[in-house]
């Protein structure tokens, strides 16, 4: 496989997410988002997590409209995956390849602690590692992930099994002590229509080793491996 993570002025999670891609299997490049094409043969583009452009204006809003941004919008469209983590969600929202925003956390307050979510489905690219209704053991660091969407489009994700992950207790489930960001319907991450763009608020990439505390992160990634 081969993938691009697309960098901006204050990512900062592009290498954690490059080494659990090499610990995959994928051979992987970095791409600057004044770069008007991705790689040839790219597979998957990644956005990783960070504060791009210093979450000024609204978090992900200037990288969404980033040169690079048009060739992830133009891979996407061809059917090649996408996979935005944290920051890299924010961005896929602001982007239009995602619907819904992310907003501040509940609380007002930045998270930063280990998080279990529920797999809502195994039969896509990025989650075929995976069972359904598993319990997996990752990371958050946030203060806008609350996710929210309208009426409208939460149904439509809802009734096309387009949410990825929900945040959930360690028996899978859907608590409010376990959705500390206050996201709709615990949602921690959603595909898009055709399920090849993948967009969360959780760090999978946190836990690909043991060494570092877990490794059910590493699932997603061999996933992609494989279906790339």
């Amino acid at each position: 496989m081969k993938a691009a993570i697309v960098v901006f002025p204050g990512s900062n999670r592009e290498r954690d997410v490059a080494r659990a891609l090499r610990l995959a299997g994928a051979e992987v490049t970095t791409v600057w988002h004044t770069e008007t094409e991705l790689p040839a043969g790219t597979d998957l583009a990644v956005l990783p997590g960070g504060f791009s452009y210093g979450d000024y204006l609204r978090c992900g809003a200037i990288a969404g409209r980033a040169h690079a941004m048009d060739a992830v919008r133009a891979h996407a469209a061809r059917g090649g995956l996408v996979l935005g983590i944290c920051n890299g969600f924010q961005i896929l929202c602001e982007s239009g390849l995602l619907p819904g925003v992310l907003m501040r956390n509940v609380g007002r307050r930045f998270i930063c602690h280990r998080q279990t979510l529920r797999v809502e489905r195994a039969d896509t690219a990025f989650t075929k590692a995976y069972a359904q209704n598993e319990v997996i053991d990752v990371c958050v660091a946030h203060g806008e992930g609350n996710y929210f969407a309208d009426p409208e489009t939460l149904a439509r994700l809802e009734g096309e099994g387009r949410v990825a992950f929900r945040y959930c207790d360690a028996a899978g489930q859907l608590t409010v002590e376990a959705n500390r960001n206050g996201s709709l319907n615990s949602i921690a991450g959603i595909y898009s229509d055709t399920r090849n763009v993948l967009g969360m608020m959780p760090h999978p990439e946190n836990f690909v080793e043991g060494l570092v505390g877990g490794t059910d992160g590493r699932g997603l990634f061999e996933s992609l491996a494989k279906a790339a």
